[in-house]
C-alpha cells in the first residue's frame, strides 16, 4: 500500500515517546493515524496491541471499520471475534479492543502497545481512571536481537477544553509525554469546502479547538460569549396568524418559555414567559396571547416523565390537549452540544449572527443571556438564570443543530 502522511502525522510517527499524544481539529486525520500505528505495532513479532475508545460504539463505527479497510485494501486476512472484541490478524499478533465507558473492566491481559482515541471527551475523572488502568495493562515484554522493546500508549484527541489532555500533556507535562498538533489544514485530502464549512456551522470561540486543534476555555466565565444585545437585536415582533415555535423549559414557579418567528428561515426571539407557576399557566398565557397562530412546541425532554405541577398528567400530555404541535427528542441533548449550537447561532466562526433576540420583547431572556457564567465547568443553575436560556436552546438545537461536515474516510480516495 502506497500511503502519504501528513506533516504532523510524519512527525508523530517518528516520536519516541512512551506517552505521545496527537492532537488535533475535525479532519486533521486523528482516528487513520491512530488505526495506522496500530498496524505498525503489530509487525513487531507477538505483539499485542491495545485499541480503545469512550464507547464500544465508536470503536465499532471509528477503530474497528478503518482497520478492516486497510487490513482489506492490504490483503491481509483477518478475523473479528464480536463476543471478546479481539481482532486476530494472521501472521501477527491480536488487537485487543476495549471501551473506556467503564474502566474497571480494562482488566486480565497485557499488551506491548496501546492507542487511545478521544480521551478528552470523557469526564476527567474518568480519563485519569481509564489512563491509569491502560498504562498498567501496557507491560509485554518484546525482545528483538537481545534488545527490549520500547512499550508505548499513544493518544489521538480533539481538545476538549482545559481537561486531561491539556493537564497531562501541556498544563502539567513531566519527561515522556509529549504532544503534537495538527491543524485541520494540514490534511490536504478534505473536501475543498470543508474548512469553510466548520467556520460557518460552530461558533467562533471554537473555531481555534476545531480547526487549530489548540486547548481554549470552553468551561468558565460567561456561558453566552457570542450573544451580544446590540449586535444580536432583533425588531421583530409576531405578526397575525403566523407560525410559532416555542421553546419551553419546566419547573415549578420558574417555569419558562421563549417564543420565535423566522425571518429569512433563521429564527428571531420575539416573546417570552418569565417565572410561570406551572405549565398550565404556560399553556394559558400562549393561548391567550396568540389564539391564532399554530403554536409549535419544543419542550423540555422531562416533560413526558413527570408534571411539573404534580397532577397526574405530564406536561406533555397538557401540551397536546391545549392543541399544540410537539416537537421532542426522547432525551434532552448533551448540555455542551445545546451550548455550542446556541453559540453558533448568536456568532459562528465566519462572524455571522443568525439568531436574533428583540431585547424590548425578551428583556429577561436577554439578561440571561448576559448574567449566565460556567460553575465548575457547567452552567451555573443557582442565580435562576438557567431558566430561559434552557427554553431557548430547546428550540434552536433541535431545529438548527449542528452538522458536522464529513470528510471522506475511503484509502482509494485519497487516504494518507
Amino acid at each position: 500500500m502506497e500511503i502519504h502522511l501528513t506533516p504532523p502525522q510524519t512527525t508523530f510517527f517518528q516520536s519516541q515517546a512512551k506517552y505521545p499524544l496527537f492532537v488535533g481539529g475535525f479532519g486533521s486525520g486523528k482516528s487513520i493515524t491512530m488505526v495506522l500505528k496500530i498496524l505498525d505495532d503489530l509487525s513487531y513479532p507477538g505483539a499485542r496491541v491495545g485499541a480503545y475508545a469512550p464507547t464500544y460504539d465508536l470503536l465499532r463505527l471509528i477503530t474497528v471499520q478503518y482497520l478492516e479497510e486497510f487490513l482489506t485494501e492490504a490483503q491481509i486476512p483477518y478475523r473479528m471475534n464480536k463476543s471478546s472484541y479481539i481482532m486476530d490478524v494472521e501472521g501477527y499478533g491480536p488487537i485487543i479492543l476495549r471501551s473506556m465507558d467503564n474502566p474497571a473492566r480494562i482488566v486480565g491481559y497485557q499488551t506491548f502497545r496501546a492507542h487511545i482515541d478521544e480521551i478528552d471527551t470523557l469526564r476527567e475523572s474518568q480519563a485519569n481512571d481509564a489512563w491509569n488502568k491502560i498504562i498498567a495493562r501496557n507491560r509485554q515484554k518484546i525482545i528483538i536481537d537481545g534488545v527490549e522493546q520500547a512499550n508505548r500508549v499513544s493518544a489521538y484527541t480533539t481538545p476538549e477544553g482545559f481537561r486531561f489532555a491539556y493537564k497531562r500533556w501541556e498544563k502539567n507535562k513531566v519527561d515522556g509525554y509529549e504532544l503534537v498538533r495538527a491543524p485541520t489544514s494540514s490534511n490536504p485530502h478534505l473536501p475543498a469546502d470543508y474548512i469553510s464549512s466548520l467556520r460557518a456551522t460552530y461558533p467562533a470561540q471554537l473555531i481555534e479547538a476545531y480547526l487549530e486543534g489548540k486547548f481554549v476555555n470552553l468551561t468558565s466565565g460567561q456561558v453566552y460569549t457570542g450573544y451580544d444585545r446590540a449586535a444580536n437585536n432583533s425588531l421583530e415582533s409576531v405578526c397575525d396568524d403566523e407560525p410559532l415555535h416555542v421553546g419551553m423549559d419546566f419547573n415549578v414557579m420558574r417555569g419558562a418559555s421563549v417564543v420565535h418567528v423566522l425571518r429569512g428561515g433563521l429564527p428571531h426571539a420575539v416573546d417570552e414567559i418569565h417565572g410561570a407557576f406551572d405549565t398550565d399557566t404556560q399553556i394559558l398565557a400562549l393561548k391567550s396571547r396568540y389564539p391564532r397562530n399554530h403554536i409549535t412546541v419544543y419542550p423540555d425532554s422531562s416533560s413526558k416523565n413527570r408534571s411539573a405541577s404534580n397532577t397526574t398528567e405530564t406536561d406533555l400530555a397538557k401540551l397536546k390537549f391545549a392543541g399544540f404541535r410537539i416537537i421532542m427528542d426522547h432525551s434532552n441533548p448533551a448540555i455542551k452540544d445545546r451550548v455550542a449550537c446556541m453559540q453558533a447561532m448568536f456568532l459562528n466562526g465566519n462572524g455571522e449572527r443568525r439568531y436574533r433576540v428583540n431585547h424590548t420583547k425578551c428583556p429577561n431572556y436577554a439578561e440571561c443571556l448576559e448574567q449566565q457564567v460556567y460553575d465548575n465547568g457547567t452552567p451555573d443553575k443557582s442565580a435562576g438564570m438557567d431558566h430561559l436560556p434552557d427554553a431557548g436552546g430547546y428550540y434552536i438545537v433541535k431545529a438548527f443543530h449542528i452538522r458536522k461536515p464529513q470528510a471522506s474516510s475511503s484509502i482509494a480516495a485519497g487516504g494518507y
